[in-house]
């Protein structure tokens, strides 16, 4: 989640967040995500809202969070606690897979660079796994 980098001798730790550019990375990562979500039956049906707006938004709330930025979502929200946020919907294997497929893709179109892609991805596989609540 932390890098160092030097500059002028001076050793600077960065985290994620920092690394990409900020909130804007993750708000362009959440739109791929959500522009695969709507259009998949499966995943979409997980979604009570009509609009995706409120559901993109949390995400990209937590997102950033996570990675290093303003703490906005526990602000709104409180403690993330999302598998207990996510058990009221049944996610078995193929609704994980379908997740994981969209996140992916959309790490994907973002063109990050690789050290960033190799955690994005570690979070999203360990992320999704987490909350397959029903078997099968």
């Amino acid at each position: 989640m932390l890098a160092l980098r030097r500059l002028r001798g001076v050793t600077l730790r960065t985290n994620l967040y920092q690394r990409v550019g900020g909130a804007q990375f993750f708000q362009q990562l959440v739109d791929h995500f959500y522009a695969g979500v709507a259009t998949d039956e499966t995943l979409r049906a997980l979604y009570p809202e009509e609009d995706l707006g409120p559901a993109a938004r949390r995400l990209t709330l937590f997102l950033v969070q996570y990675w290093g930025g303003p703490r906005l979502y526990e602000d709104e929200r409180g403690h993330p606690r999302l598998r207990m946020r996510h058990v009221p919907f049944a996610i078995d294997a193929d609704q994980r897979d379908r997740w994981l497929r969209h996140m992916r893709a959309a790490v994907a179109a973002m063109d990050a660079p690789p050290d960033v892609v190799d955690e994005l991805e570690r979070y999203f596989s360990m992320a999704a796994a987490s909350m397959r609540n029903r078997p099968g």
